[in-house]
Order: C-alpha cells, then structure tokens, then sequence
C-alpha cells in the first residue's frame, strides 16, 4: 500500500513544499494538493516547487476539473512538469465541486469528464488526439507518461470510472462503503472488458495520530462536511434511498446550506449536522494501532493507496509517527500475506 498526504495551498506557499519534504522523507510517495484557484493559492505553480525540492514524490491536484481549466492546458502543465522534473505528476479529476461552485458554476456533464479525460491523457502521454475537430500533439513532449485517476461517488461517475479512469480516488474511509464503490467501479470496467485489476484504488480521508477523542473529531468533522455537497447532489438525482448505500445518505437530513468560505478548514462553523459516529466511519483516527487496523481493513479490499488529509493542528507528528510505525507495520503486514 502506498501513503500519500493531501494539502491545501493556504499561505505561505513555502508551507505546503515544507510539509510534502516531509511527507517525502516519513516514507509517503504522494503528495496532492486541493485545487481551487480562488479559495487558495494556484497548485501546479507550487507543485513545481515541490517537485524541485524532492526526489522521489508523485505530486498531482485533489482535484482538478474540466469546468475552470481548459484540458490542453492542464495537459501540457502536466507534460511540461513531466519534461521537467522526470513523470512525477497524477491527474486527479472530477466533475467539479468548490472550484465551480463558487463562481456559481455547475460540474461538468459525465460526456464532458469521460471526454476531458481522454484528451488530457492522450496529450500528457505525447501522443495526437482529436480535439474540436483538430488533431493536437504537443510537438515538444516525448516520453511523457501521466495517469489520470478519477473522483466519484454517484453510480454514473463510478461507472464512467470503471470505464476510463486508471485510478479511482474514494474520499471517504469507511469500509463498508469503501467495498461497495470499489465493487462497482471494478463491475463496470468488467463490463467493458478491462481487467479490474488494474485500476488503482485510492482512499483519502482526515488521518490525526492522538488520543483525545473529542479533539480529533471536532478537527475532522469539516470532512463530512465537505463529502456532504457531493451526497446531497447524488440525493437530489436518485432519492434518499436511492443507487447508493444509506449509510452514505442519511446523515445529511440536517444539512442547511454550505459555506465555501471555509472549505475543508478544521473551524468550519456550519458542519455541526455531522455525528461523531460519521467522523468515526470517514475517518482514521486515534493511537497508531487503531490507524493500522483500519488500514489492514482497507488493504484487504484491495485499496492500493491512503491518503491522509492534513488540515488539522497536529500535521508533523501526524507524519512523524506514519513514518516510524504505521507505514512501516503496513509494509511488514502486507509482505507477510504476499
């Protein structure tokens, strides 16, 4: 299992390259960071610092949209960081959320993401594709390799992730729902006759080493918060009880509005709709031994990659004690079964 840390571009933007140096000598092999250009400061001016800083991290955005950004661009970012500093960069992407929301946009459509994926692959990987009407390739780019891994809840998107995505980014670490959306994504890339097998899988969700249970729960909390957007649209769509499990629905019936304000902060004042028992199921919190059993659990689905949100008050040691004792048992456990 690979071990990533999800930033946000918050000022200074020396922070953010600080703690992925970090997140690089503890053992983690990816670094992410949130992308939405007016909340925070523009991520790929500060992946490129972060990849001159490092030697061995896989940095990319968690995640870019095809709304805000035009896909040549973000391709021949993606190529340019690649010819730069060797293939060291991940696409994560999807439909759209505080990105769009915030300019009072919508996501994209599932025929515009499936599209917007296919060509910023095709173009970050130097090869031609057909473009409204045109055939594009980046002249300058050889031997680019990028994959592109893809965002969803909702039974459409996890579809149309089966189909196309390389990898599938789930955020939220609850396992019961974990097992039914790596479950469907995997039955739908059958269905198309791609091998299952070969889609990552990547869990993200608030990780606090500690032992004061009240602290590290008001300090996550936001994330049921943020999660709550994507289920209240999968609602609207399909109904309470819907195409999704309810335990991924239920817990929103006290949700009154969102603020992007405060966005994945660990003060966010309007989340108080989400229990501690959804903290607790979204989350991995505690002493190392609780990390490392619910990552066991993970691993056991087939997750192929954590990845820990950082936006709480205890971010180094976080890091410090996953690099001394829970990536380390990780490895050791997950050795034993090979």
């Amino acid at each position: 299992m690979d071990f990533g840390v999800v930033l946000q571009t918050n000022p200074p933007a020396s922070r953010a390259v600080h703690l992925a140096k970090l997140a690089e000598q503890f053992g983690f092999s990816h670094v992410w960071t949130f992308d939405s250009h007016l909340l925070w400061e523009e991520p790929y001016v500060i992946h490129s610092q972060i990849l001159a800083e490092t030697r061995r991290v896989t940095v990319g955005p968690f995640v870019t949209n095809p709304a805000t950004r035009d896909w040549t661009v973000t391709a021949s970012t993606f190529a340019t960081l690649n010819e730069m500093y060797g293939n060291r960069t991940v696409c994560g992407i999807g439909r759209g959320d505080s990105a769009v929301r915030v300019t009072n946009g919508k996501p994209v459509t599932m025929r515009e993401l499936r599209e917007s994926i296919h060509v910023i692959r095709e173009l970050a990987n130097s090869r031609a594709v057909e473009y409204k009407g045109s055939t594009l390739r980046f002249p300058w780019s050889t031997g680019s390799e990028l994959e592109v891994w893809v965002a969803a809840y909702g039974p459409m998107a996890l579809k149309l992730t089966g189909e196309v995505g390389d990898g599938f980014i789930l955020q939220l670490a609850d396992v019961d729902i974990a097992a039914w959306m790596i479950k469907t994504v995997r039955d739908a890339a059958e269905a198309v006759g791609r091998d299952p097998m070969s889609i990552k899988f990547c869990v993200a969700a608030p990780f606090y080493i500690g032992e004061d249970r009240a602290h590290m729960l008001d300090q996550s909390r936001w994330f049921g918060g943020m999660v709550g957007n994507h289920v209240a649209d999968i609602v609207a769509k399909y109904g309470e009880h819907g195409s999704v499990p309810d335990a991924l629905t239920e817990y929103i019936r006290g949700r009154e509005g969102y603020d992007y304000n405060t966005h994945g902060k660990a003060d966010n004042d309007h989340v108080d709709f989400v229990p501690d028992e959804i903290v607790e199921r979204f989350c991995v919190l505690g002493t190392a031994e609780e990390h490392i059993e619910k990552l066991k659990q993970l691993a056991e689905l087939g997750v192929d990659q954590f990845a820990g949100y950082l936006q709480h008050d205890n971010k180094e040691e976080t890091m410090r004690v996953y690099g001394e004792t829970v990536i380390p048992a990780m490895t050791e456990h997950l050795t034993a079964k090979a």
